[in-house]
């Protein structure tokens, strides 16, 4: 079995165990399932509902949930579907709901899947690329959009400063008869585009931005984590919490964003108020938690007649 390093997991057991129950877990982002089998490690009498639309990742997550016999459901579909639990069979609703965003280990390991600026292999970067799986890859988007869309996508999902500079070369070797198909050639050419003193400046690996762009625009992340949050709130039962892990500003924001529109609307409040980071300890042992934000929000209960007639009856900001 694959060996997996579950971010901030302390915090989303810290966050489970202040529930007054916990019988459903839903876990958006199973991945290889290092926060879910902790969790019912724990939490003796919770089920588990796992999305993930990763063949590979659905398995080696079975395996890890074997001795959970009984316990635990995968679903093999994106998490935008999160909401369409409510039609399952004896489904009563979620106690927790989380989220670990961004490209998984497995997925950064595996030079085929085209997701690592790293390593060599085809620009697929799908997060489903089984066989017959539909959907642009990265590269078609090199292959066909226009200085202004890859402009667009470099700026907006990848929040590069020099994306107008990246997509003119990128259009300009397509014009002269170049092909991007690998991740190699594409690391190449934005070293080409790229003066070196700008490069020195930009403080990381100069591809590394845009690689993270195109992963969201062919996966199009942001808009199905748009559907999964507010498909997360229709599930979740009173009391329950909302559990996101971010590594990034565009998830974050939208996070953020979110959690104060359901507070602005009376559906609960984040809790705490403001986002959880990783201990020292954690960043000096995994790399990955270094950039990783925990934010929360905790559905209010359902008041009862008596509550709501009473004077003293605790106000809601």
């Amino acid at each position: 079995m694959k060996e997996h390093t579950s971010v901030m997991l302390d915090e989303v057991l810290a966050a489970a165990a202040s529930l007054e129950k916990l019988d459903v877990f839903v876990d958006a982002t199973l991945g290889l399932a290092g926060h879910s089998s902790r969790v019912l490690e724990a939490f003796p009498s919770a089920k588990l509902y796992g999305f993930d639309q990763d063949a590979e990742a659905r398995e080696i997550a079975a395996e890890r949930l074997a001795p959970f016999e009984g316990r635990w459901t995968i679903v093999a579909a994106n998490f935008r579907r999160m909401a369409e639990l409510a039609d399952e069979p004896d489904f009563a609703g979620a106690d927790a709901v989380l989220f670990d965003l961004g490209v998984s280990n497995l997925q950064l390991t595996e030079a085929e899947r085209g997701f690592s600026f790293q390593n060599d292999g085809p620009l697929d970067m799908r997060m489903n690329a089984e066989a017959g799986a539909e959907g642009r890859t990265a590269a078609d988007i090199l292959a066909e959009a226009d200085i202004a869309e890859l402009t667009a996508i470099f700026r907006d999902y990848g929040e590069e400063r020099y994306a107008f500079q990246i997509a003119k070369g990128i259009v300009r070797n397509r014009e002269h008869g170049g092909t991007l198909t690998t991740t190699a050639e594409l690391v190449e050419l934005i070293r080409k585009i790229l003066p070196a003193p700008v490069q020195r400046k930009m403080g990381g690996h100069p591809a590394r931005r845009v690689f993270q762009a195109l992963r969201i625009a062919v996966n199009d992340e942001m808009g199905a984590l748009d559907e999964a949050l507010d498909g997360a709130l229709s599930i979740l039962n009173p009391g329950g919490k909302i559990i996101v892990i971010s590594y990034h500003s565009l998830e974050d924001r939208m996070v953020k964003h979110r959690f104060r529109k359901w507070k602005d609307d009376g559906a609960g409040e984040p809790n705490p108020r403001k986002p959880l980071l990783p201990t020292e300890e954690e960043t000096e042992l995994n790399h990955k938690s270094r950039s990783a934000k925990m934010r929360i929000f905790q559905k209010y209960e359902e008041e009862t007649d008596e509550e709501e007639g009473r004077d003293d009856a605790p106000e809601r900001a």
